[in-house]
């Protein structure tokens, strides 16, 4: 079996943080976001996703330098700020399964995610949505990874603290496992990832070892 890991919010407790950012970046660019508008509008979402719908929706036109503002703050705030999620390193280590990261953040931001939260040993194989056409909820990030770990998408079990994640793993025909111990997740969501199609919901990566073997 392979387990496939989301990284903000489930290896990284990245998302209010990311947020915040994120909403502030627009806001300078002339269109305003709170950072809850930006967490239930677009957690799990790609960034050339979430640049689309802002577009359509309000129809305007971002500035063309808007990505690189966003990852410059980003980035910044993340060597300084950003922290693993609790337990997630023993969780892992735990588990005696090969394993990967697909993530809708472009592969500098995953990397960077993973160095400064002591995580970057324990995956080889990484994977973003910018080598797919679609994004998370298109099951395309993670049937890409499947293929490329050699292993069949119903010998997969995939680890997801979003909507569009849980909804990408099911369209991938996958198993998945509904992660709500970030500090993003507030009362409710994890009704709204069972809603979404996972059967298993954890708050803790303590948890994740037995969810796993209940999953198999």
């Amino acid at each position: 079996m392979l387990l496939i890991f989301d990284c903000d919010g489930v290896l990284v407790d990245s998302e209010p943080l990311s947020c915040r950012i994120d909403a502030e970046v627009l806001t300078e660019c002339g269109v305003p976001y709170t950072a809850e508008e930006v967490a239930r509008d677009f957690t799990g979402v790609s960034i050339k996703d979430q640049i689309t719908r802002i577009e359509m929706e309000r129809g305007i036109r971002l500035p063309d330098d808007f990505t690189e503002r966003l990852n410059r703050t980003l980035f910044q705030r993340f060597e300084t700020d950003l922290k693993p999620i609790d337990g997630v390193r023993d969780a892992i280590l735990s588990l005696p399964f090969p394993r990967c990261v697909a993530s809708s953040s472009i592969p500098e931001r995953i990397a960077l995610s993973l160095r400064v939260t002591g995580l970057a040993d324990l995956f080889d194989n990484i994977f973003s949505s910018t080598q797919v056409a679609r994004g998370k909820p298109a099951p395309d990030l993670f049937l890409h990874a499947a293929s490329r770990m050699n292993t069949l998408p119903e010998e997969c079990l995939v680890i997801e603290d979003s909507i569009a994640g849980v909804q990408a793993a099911r369209a991938a025909s996958m198993r998945v496992i509904g992660f709500v111990g970030g500090s993003h997740c507030g009362p409710g969501h994890a009704e709204k990832l069972r809603q979404a199609g996972a059967p298993v919901i954890i708050e803790r990566m303590s948890d994740l070892p037995a969810a796993v073997s209940t999953s198999c």
